[in-house]
């Protein structure tokens, strides 16, 4: 979905992909699939479709029982040039509309940033959110009312729907006490697993950069991203965790869209 070139040349080559597909007689193009992705932008159904994929989760008894752990991460984008002029909604242009500029660790980027809520237990992603790069990261909360959520020292100070496990942060006149730091250390262990879902991300899938200029858009490649990753995972003989079967995507994907969006 992230490709529609590399998926079109895949759809054709590959009997994994012509089976996530239901070996149809004519697969999917480039246009087809470009075509198929504007839509789920213009009409918010992409994340229809992730709600569903949930309540399947659910209906398997695939629940939180440990808690999750929410983190965020920049995905850059062009910023393109400014020539200086207003640019319309219509103006055709690679100037990024949605994108930011945002600072980590003292260095500057441009784009737009991924949010994350990863099941301890199953290891699950259950809930994303994309919005642009200068929304801090304890603006979203992606917990709900009697989860536990670990957050690093970025969420300091804010809190979450769910029971607060966030990382305590020194201020000035109030350091840190060793309490406080072993606390850190055992949250930091337990939110850990939430990193690899960015890494697989960007280095597997190729996600931590992005070529298109809106947020509907950037949040379409990115909630398929992390689909792609929730199908991706093996277990130690090779199998998809929890029983989760390699047409789950489709079958999650025709019960939001119908038989006719295939």
């Amino acid at each position: 979905m992230s490709r529609p070139h590399e998926l079109e040349k895949q759809a054709l080559n590959r009997l994994d992909f012509q089976s996530f597909l239901g070996y149809p007689e004519q697969p999917p193009d480039y246009s087809t699939v470009w075509s198929f992705r504007e839509r789920l932008a213009s009409t918010g159904r992409d994340l229809e479709v992730w709600d569903e994929l949930q309540r399947q989760l659910d209906a398997k008894g695939l629940r939180v029982r440990k808690g999750v752990a929410q983190d965020a991460s920049i995905i850059e984008a062009d910023p393109g040039q400014c020539s200086g002029k207003p640019r319309g909604d219509d103006a055709l242009t690679r100037r990024s509309r949605d994108g930011s500029w945002a600072k980590r660790l003292k260095e500057s980027f441009f784009g737009f940033k991924l949010h994350v809520k990863r099941d301890l237990d199953l290891g699950l992603i259950r809930a994303v959110e994309a919005t642009s790069a200068s929304v801090h990261d304890s603006r979203v909360d992606l917990s709900l009312p009697g989860e536990v959520v670990y957050r690093d020292k970025g969420y300091f100070g804010v809190q979450p729907r769910g029971w607060d496990a966030t990382m305590r942060r020194g201020v000035r006149g109030h350091p840190l006490g060793e309490a406080d730091k072993a606390r850190n250390r055992r949250i930091g262990s337990k939110r850990r697993p939430v990193e690899r879902v960015f890494a697989v991300i960007k280095r597997v899938f190729n996600g931590g950069r992005v070529l298109v200029t809106s947020l509907p858009r950037v949040r379409v490649k990115l909630v398929f991203s992390c689909f792609c990753f929730e199908g991706s995972r093996e277990d130690g003989e090779g199998r998809l965790p929890l029983g989760l079967q390699s047409g789950y995507g489709r079958t999650t994907i025709q019960t939001v869209l119908g038989q006719d969006d295939n």
